[in-house]
């Protein structure tokens, strides 16, 4: 009769160690999952800190400055476009013009060189995002920007999730608006809005729930 390899007490620990590594194994899906949500991971409600202290607060809410006048391309162009220092100084070169806040603004100026702003919305490499077809079918600045007539610090207002994407094009719908409205930022969608915007989409001939989840649609 052959002698017992391992003693009783070690099935216990095989059985334990299988246990906890399954639950350590959940455990670090379930944080893996909050954090990939949280704005930790997406950035979302986190304003970086920029070399200037601009707040479109101040411009957009009380100078009352449209956005096309800042971000010239967004009409036409995948990208809003960032205004050049000179955009700027057309207006600081006659107001605040001593301001040791806006010395990087004349500094920039002076020299030719771009001021480093951090960027505040930045899409994943894989993720293709067109602000020309999305301001053209009725999708207002606010809707993905939020209240930035209300943010002294810019920060980014959505989580930039597919699911935050899949909701509005699974149901454009909801969120489209007359392009004549696209740039008010206090723009309140109307109690018909369901009426309304089943119009629009139609108008504007936007693609049907189907196409505008595709992978393709975002992923090129």
């Amino acid at each position: 009769m052959m002698s017992q390899a391992f003693r009783r007490w070690t099935n216990v620990g095989s059985k334990g160690s299988i246990l906890g590594a399954v639950m350590f194994l959940a455990l670090s899906t379930w944080v893996g999952i909050v954090y990939v949500g949280s704005s930790y991971g997406t950035g979302a409600g986190v304003a970086p800190v920029q070399p200037i202290p601009f707040s479109h607060q101040h411009h957009v809410g009380m100078l009352g400055i449209d956005c096309r006048y800042c971000h010239t391309t967004v009409e036409h162009s995948s990208f809003a476009g960032m205004p050049s220092t000179k955009t700027c100084m057309n207006c600081h070169s006659q107001m605040w013009v001593g301001s040791r806040m806006l010395e990087p603004v004349r500094a920039s100026y002076a020299s030719d060189r771009s001021i480093e702003w951090k960027r505040v919305y930045n899409t994943p490499g894989f993720v293709y995002f067109d602000h020309h077809i999305h301001v053209q079918k009725g999708i207002g600045c606010s809707t993905c920007h939020g209240q930035l007539d209300r943010m002294p610090f810019t920060y980014q207002e959505p989580t930039l999730l597919m699911t935050w994407c899949l909701d509005c094009h699974r149901d454009p719908a909801k969120k489209v608006r007359p392009r004549a409205e696209v740039f008010n930022v206090n723009y309140q969608a109307p109690k018909d809005q369901a009426e309304l915007g089943r119009e629009l989409v139609a108008e504007y001939k936007i693609r049907s729930a189907e196409e505008l989840t595709s992978c393709t649609a975002c992923h090129r």
